[in-house]
């Protein structure tokens, strides 16, 4: 099979999306039946960099790499020669004859292409400043897991229109439901996505209307990795924007909310939301684990059968 990467949810197929959860799912279900083992990637090995910290993108890949019988490296620019100035397309090229995958947790996204272009091994995106598409995997997964098919349904993101707003948007594309982006003004996500997605998105400043009758609400941190500096600002620009209990009741009655996590409480949410039913937001914490097995599975070995 020719190598693929992953770096947005645009480089699947909405086909092969709708497989990669399918499989995911059946991936967990068997996890927790305790069936045989299933270990596929027995002296295969994933190189995780990690630019950025992190605490769920690095336990899933690394656990996922144990349960499939592989091992996971651990890369970070102070222990690697890219912290000296190392091209990327050199270093693409070195890891392509030692490992079989590439994780790369980073800020520039070109610099995540310019990677992927000179590796001959699958590059997974684990996140940029423009996309997370692995957390979208496991939202998509906890969403379906529990209310069914999201054709057709409709979800609202409420805060920055950063990187996973702009994840959020691609998944409206290939999965096919409707998205309502509730941010103030100067936050909106980049034109150019949201062009592309059509009339799957509307953008909206009131959170009171944008959730009304909603399926499922998620939001993020105001100020995420690299913005901390804006702190202040964004808390005063934000201010109306906090996702509360008294706003998911506008919402329908079965609606889920999700948060990809770390959460500041009193700010982004308040601070007993998490403690709400209708946040799944530690089942989709956990389903990290498993849509990432579903994807390294697929970029390794290709469809399998459920």
């Amino acid at each position: 099979m020719a190598t693929r990467h992953f770096l947005t949810l645009l480089d699947l197929s909405q086909d092969e999306l709708h497989y990669l959860i399918q499989r995911a799912i059946t991936i967990k279900n068997e996890l927790k039946a305790q069936g045989p083992v299933y270990a596929p990637f027995r002296n295969r090995t994933l190189a995780m960099i990690f630019e950025k910290s992190s605490t769920r993108t690095r336990v899933s890949f690394e656990t996922a790499m144990a349960h499939f019988g592989g091992h996971a490296l651990f890369l970070s620019p102070r222990d690697t020669q890219l912290g000296r100035g190392e091209p990327i397309g050199d270093t693409a090229r070195v890891l392509s004859e030692m490992v079989d995958a590439v994780m790369i947790r980073t800020f520039s996204h070109a610099g995540l292409e310019e990677y992927a272009a000179a590796s001959s091994v699958p590059v997974i995106n684990a996140l940029t400043d423009d996309y997370h598409p692995c957390q979208l995997l496991a939202d998509v997964m906890t969403w379906t897991e529990l209310r069914g098919s999201v054709k057709g349904k409709s979800a609202v993101w409420i805060g920055d229109g950063n990187n996973m707003c702009h994840s959020w948007i691609n998944a409206a594309r290939q999965f096919d439901f409707q998205l309502r982006i509730c941010c103030p003004e100067g936050y909106e996500p980049r034109r150019d996505i949201l062009e592309a997605a059509g009339d799957r998105i509307s953008i909206h400043r009131d959170p009171a209307e944008a959730v009304l009758d909603a399926d499922l609400v998620t939001t993020d941190v105001w100020a995420s990795m690299g913005q901390e500096e804006e702190q202040a600002k964004r808390e005063a620009d934000f201010a109306g924007f906090q996702v509360t209990e008294a706003l998911l009741d506008r919402a329908r009655d079965d609606a889920l909310f999700l948060h990809c996590l770390p959460a500041h409480r009193g700010e982004e949410i308040s601070e007993t939301l998490l403690e709400d039913p209708r946040a799944v937001v530690w089942q989709e914490a956990g389903n990290r684990l498993h849509a990432q097995k579903a994807l390294i599975e697929f970029l390794l070995l290709g469809r399998v059968q459920s």
